[in-house]
C-alpha cells in the first residue's frame, strides 16, 4: 500500500554567484540548471556530484532573466545592458547578441515549439524574434510604463504581459493585437505565467497578492493574500494543480489551487526571494534570491496523489463554481538542515568584467518594496536609483496630468505606426533578399549557358 506523500525537502545549495539571483530555469532533460544574477554572469549548474558549473561572461550589466529553449540546445538571457543573448549551453558558452530594445530588458520566453522568443523591456514594448532565422519580427505596443514580463501561452497563440502601468494584457500573436486587459488598481504585477493548459494566468503582485485569472470567462478565480512582502515570481506545477510563489518577505509558499489554500511555507533564504521555478516534470523546484544562493528542493508532496488530483480536477471543470478566496494560516516552516554544497566554477571566456561584489541594487526590486528589505541584505546603488523620483515629487497638478495623458495617447499612436512600419520593413527586406537570390540564380544560369 502506498505511503502518504511527504513534505518538500531542501536537497542542495549552489554557491558561485557573487550577488543576488534574478532568474532560474531547469533544462528540459532535468539534468542542468541555468541562473542569472546581479553579478552580470549566467551560470550553468550540473546536478551530477562533483560536476563543474560553467560561468558565462558577455553581458555588461545585470542579467534579469534566463530560459532554456524547449529542446535545451539554446539558452536565452535578458539584461539591463539592453541586449538579449542566445548561448550554446556547453563548456565554451558561445553566444550571439540581439539588439532592438532601447532600455533594459526584463524577461525572455521561448514559445513551446521553440520557433519564437518574446522579450519584455522598460522601453514599454514586447518584441518577438524568429529563432530559426535569429532575427527580429515585430513589436507589441500598448503598455504605458515599463513591461516587466511577457510569456507565451502553451499553444503559442497568445502572449501575456504585465507592466508597471498596473495592467496585464493578453495579445494575439496572429494579428498582433491586444485582445484582453486585466487592471489591478492597488499595485502592479511583477511576473505573470500561463497555467499548463493555457486557460488561466497567475500574477505575482507588488501589493503582496497572488491572483489567478480565467481568460476564458475574463474572471478573477482566486485571490491569495499570504505574503507580507511583494511577490516577485510564480511557477505552476506541470499538473496545474499547485503554484509556488517567491516573495520579498523571504519565503516561498506553495498553494493548492484545487482546494484554494496555502499548504506550505518554506524558509530557506536570507532576505528577499526573487525567482522560483518547477522542473519540467515537477519533481524538483529551485529558488534564488538576495543571498546569492540557489536552492534545489525535492517536491515530494505530489508524487503519490497525481491520479486522485486529476480525478478531482475533472469534477471541478464547470464555470459556475465560485472563486476560491479562502486562505488558511501557513504551516510551520520546515527546518532543512542539509550540508551546504559549493559547486566548482570555471569561466568560459578569458574576457573579464568588473565584479559587483555583494551589492544588490534597487533596480530589480520595486521601489515600494525597498523599505521591506533589510539594510544588511540590500545596498542601494545611488546611480541606479537616481531615475526614481522621491515620493514627495510624484504628485502633479491635475491639468498637467491631463496634458501628459493626452501626450501619452499621441505617443501610443506613434508607437503603433512604428510597429506597422517595422513589420513592413521586415517584409520588404525578405522580398529584396528573395529577389537577390533569384537574380543570382539567373546570373549563374546565364553564365553556365554562355
Amino acid at each position: 500500500m502506498a505511503s502518504a506523500p511527504e513534505d518538500p525537502v531542501l536537497e542542495r545549495y549552489f554557491k558561485g554567484h557573487k550577488a543576488a539571483i534574478t532568474s532560474v530555469d531547469f533544462s528540459p532533460n532535468g539534468k542542468q540548471l541555468a541562473t542569472g544574477s546581479w553579478d552580470t554572469f549566467l551560470m550553468l549548474w550540473n546536478f551530477k556530484p562533483q560536476a563543474r558549473a560553467f560561468r558565462y561572461v558577455g553581458h555588461k550589466d545585470v542579467v534579469t532573466s534566463v530560459q532554456f529553449s524547449p529542446l535545451g540546445n539554446l539558452l536565452a538571457s535578458a539584461s539591463r545592458d539592453r541586449t538579449v543573448r542566445l548561448w550554446i549551453p556547453d563548456k565554451r558558452g558561445k553566444s550571439s547578441e540581439f539588439k532592438a530594445h532601447t532600455a533594459p530588458v526584463r524577461s525572455v520566453d521561448f514559445s513551446a515549439d521553440g520557433q519564437f522568443l518574446a522579450t519584455a523591456s522598460e522601453d514599454k514594448s514586447i518584441k518577438v524574434w524568429n529563432m530559426y532565422r535569429q532575427r527580429f519580427l515585430y513589436s507589441l505596443y500598448r503598455h504605458t510604463h515599463w513591461v516587466r514580463c511577457a510569456k507565451f501561452s502553451p499553444d503559442g497563440r497568445l502572449i501575456v504581459s504585465c507592466s508597471e502601468d498596473k495592467t496585464i494584457k493578453i495579445w494575439d500573436t496572429t494579428n498582433k493585437q491586444c485582445v484582453n486587459n486585466f487592471s489591478d488598481f492597488v499595485g502592479f504585477a511583477n511576473f505573470v505565467a500561463f497555467n499548463p493548459n493555457g486557460t488561466c494566468i497567475a500574477s505575482a503582485g507588488s501589493d503582496h497578492t497572488v491572483k489567478i485569472w480565467d481568460i476564458r470567462v475574463n474572471k478573477l478565480l482566486q485571490h491569495y493574500q499570504v505574503h507580507s512582502g511583494g511577490v516577485n515570481c510564480v511557477s505552476f506545477h506541470p499538473s496545474g494543480n499547485y503554484l509556488i510563489t517567491a516573495s520579498s518577505d523571504g519565503t516561498l509558499k506553495i498553494l493548492d489551487l484545487l482546494e484554494g489554500r496555502l499548504i506550505y511555507t518554506l524558509q530557506g533564504h536570507t532576505g528577499p526571494v526573487f525567482t522560483v521555478s518547477f522542473s519540467k516534470g515537477g519533481e524538483l523546484f529551485t529558488s534564488g534570491g538576495a543571498d546569492a544562493q540557489v536552492l534545489l528542493w525535492r517536491t515530494n508532496f505530489d508524487e503519490l496523489t497525481c491520479k486522485d488530483i486529476f480525478k478531482r480536477n475533472l469534477k471541478r471543470l464547470h464555470f459556475d463554481s465560485p472563486p476560491h478566496l479562502l486562505d488558511i494560516y501557513p504551516r510551520t516552516p520546515h527546518p532543512h538542515e542539509r550540508k551546504v554544497e559549493t559547486v566548482e566554477t570555471t569561466e568560459t571566456t578569458v574576457r573579464t568584467l568588473p565584479e559587483k561584489g555583494e551589492e544588490v541594487c534597487g533596480y530589480f526590486l520595486n521601489p515600494s518594496l525597498m523599505s521591506e528589505c533589510s539594510p544588511t541584505n540590500l545596498k542601494k546603488k545611488t546611480e541606479d536609483m537616481s531615475d526614481l523620483p522621491p515620493e514627495s515629487q510624484r504628485t502633479i497638478p491635475l491639468a498637467v496630468a491631463d496634458a501628459l495623458e493626452h501626450i501619452m495617447d499621441q505617443l501610443n499612436v506613434l508607437t503603433q505606426t512604428v510597429s506597422i512600419l517595422e513589420q513592413r520593413l521586415t517584409l520588404t527586406e525578405d522580398k529584396l533578399n528573395d529577389c537577390l537570390e533569384n537574380q543570382q540564380k539567373l546570373f549563374s544560369a546565364i553564365q553556365q549557358k554562355s
